[in-house]
């Protein structure tokens, strides 16, 4: 039964087929409905397969998959399915739609080891030893995880992460005990004037990371965030550069300001006692900042070099996807380069005097160091490779194949009256509308399980429904990007798809669009 009128009258759907579209009632790996809205099903549909409601029986008993009067849509109870299958499947207007929308901006190409979840963003993740940042769909404002608010230069929020505290620790440790053969006269304070050059240390990372916000917010690029943590800072990037030539500008910014702090340190030190305070922390600082900008300008993901990589490949063969697979392979073998070379260079007193332990540093210490930044670098690499992979199939991912067939249902209909409504038109949503067939509010899904079947003549839709605001009204043509900013702002478990006219369009569900995202994640680069 489809329920069509004018303008801001709700329908259930149109009747093409529907591509991948989720079933709700199935696991996220289960199979899909690609039949269209009120298609029958076969005869033997089965629960794992079955997402849409059976035909009623007439003295309203349940079928063989679960009761008669639940609808499509909604999630199985503890003591037996509420989102029977059966004969009709309703329809769903879906195919894979990447992301959650779960709150959080999207991550691309990150600079860092992570494992990439529903929606990525953009991170350059700097420090003189290695970068880091997982991807992963986050709230647009950080919560508690975000770390420590210390300001907003251009009104980007800045975060000193938790881990930030351990690493000034160690280097505050590692610069005591240089500071102790430099300088033994000041005893005990070297610690002070330790954590003096950790802070410095990483106030230079701080200024590396906004060159990189300073360079998006110029091409318009929003940042969510800067966080400085473990092995450096990050700079989150909510959208990818438009152009390889500001793909190469974005990331050859924070290497070359590196290079200029180290030039305005050295200077610095030109009128100072070597032997002093000043001195010693002047050259630390110089020296910290030049090994930060050789370690980014490295040509591979997740550094920035590789990011020039990249943009440099994209620019001769004009593909993106060609750029990132370059740099990340030419990252996967710095990884490799790395674990191998660095205790190599140290024992052989490439980077100190002979045998001697450089920093205070010994053998394993400078393995374990290795292995860490090879494993930053190589997952990186990996992660930069499934996050290009995955915006090559954000176009193909839309709001309007994923939405589901709704009927409209009034205030105060009992839900086992809504649900026997849903079942009949072969729809897997309820929108509820007032007199004049305004929606005002969307029955949830979960809370649908919530309610025994017993009980459902007696309960009123409008105490399961969750009201509308305009952030839960998507436009039916959103798709990829696009999409998922829509309902990272608003985020919410359905969302009332709407056309153009504002004629309804139907119902997308959160897990839909999950599962649609995970499916375009298993899926291969085209």
């Amino acid at each position: 039964m489809d329920v069509s009128g004018g303008s801001g009258q709700p329908r259930s759907g149109d009747d093409r087929p529907a591509e991948d579209a989720a079933d709700p009632t199935a696991p996220a790996t289960g199979p899909t409905d690609h039949r269209g809205p009120g298609t029958p099903a076969p005869e033997n549909t089965s629960e794992q397969e079955g997402s849409g409601p059976p035909t009623p029986r007439p003295n309203g008993t349940p079928t063989e998959d679960g009761p008669a009067d639940t609808p499509a849509g909604a999630e199985q109870p503890a003591d037996g399915p509420a989102g029977p299958s059966g004969r009709e499947r309703p329809a769903a207007h879906g195919t894979d739609t990447p992301g959650t929308p779960a709150p959080g901006p999207v991550e691309h190409d990150q600079h860092a080891p992570g494992t990439p979840t529903p929606g990525q963003h953009h991170s350059y993740a700097h420090s003189g030893i290695a970068k880091g940042q997982p991807p992963g769909p986050r709230p647009k404002e950080p919560g508690p995880g975000g770390g420590i608010l210390m300001g907003r230069p251009f009104g980007v929020p800045v975060y000193v992460a938790p881990s930030w505290f351990l690493v000034a620790a160690l280097i505050t440790w590692v610069f005591g005990g240089q500071l102790d053969r430099v300088l033994p006269e000041l005893g005990a304070a070297r610690y002070l004037v330790s954590l003096f050059f950790a802070v410095a240390f990483y106030a230079s990372v701080l200024v590396h990371e906004l060159a990189h916000t300073v360079a998006a917010i110029r091409f318009k690029l929003p940042v969510r965030r800067i966080q400085l943590q473990f092995f450096g800072g990050v700079s989150e990037i909510e959208k990818e550069a438009e152009t390889p030539g500001r793909e190469f500008v974005l990331a050859f910014v924070g290497p070359l300001l590196s290079l200029v702090l180290a030039g305005l340190f050295y200077l610095a030190m030109k009128p100072v006692e070597p032997g002093t305070v000043p001195g010693v922390l002047l050259a630390g600082l110089m020296i910290s900042n030049l090994i930060v900008a050789i370690f980014n300008f490295l040509p591979g993901l997740p550094l920035d070099g590789g990011r020039m990589l990249r943009a440099v490949v994209w620019k001769i063969t004009g593909k993106p996807m060609s750029g990132t697979i370059a740099a990340a392979w030419v990252g996967r073998a710095l990884a490799v380069s790395v674990l191998i070379g660095l205790p190599l260079l140290n024992s052989s007193g490439v980077l100190g005097d002979g045998g001697t332990d450089v920093g205070g540093m010994d053998t394993v210490t400078d393995a374990l160091l290795a292995a860490i930044l090879a494993a930053i670098i190589w997952t990186g690499a990996g992660n930069s490779l499934r996050m290009a992979r995955l915006r090559e199939h954000l176009p193909e991912l839309r709001a309007r194949t994923l939405t589901r067939r709704a009927v409209p249902v009034e205030n105060d209909t009992p839900l086992s009256e809504a649900l026997r409504r849903a079942n009949a038109a072969g729809a897997r949503a309820l929108v509820v509308v007032d007199a004049d067939g305004t929606p005002v509010s969307l029955v949830r899904e979960a809370a649908i399980v919530g309610v025994p079947e017993h009980r459902r003549p007696w309960v009123a839709v409008s105490g399961l429904a969750q009201e509308l605001t305009d952030g839960m009204r998507v436009s039916a043509e959103l798709a990829g990007e696009d999409l998922l900013d829509v309902l990272r702002a608003t985020p919410a478990t359905e969302y009332l798809v709407v056309e153009e006219t504002g004629e309804i369009y139907g119902v997308l569900s959160a897990a839909d669009v999950e599962r649609a995202f995970v499916r375009a994640m298993a899926r291969p680069a085209p």
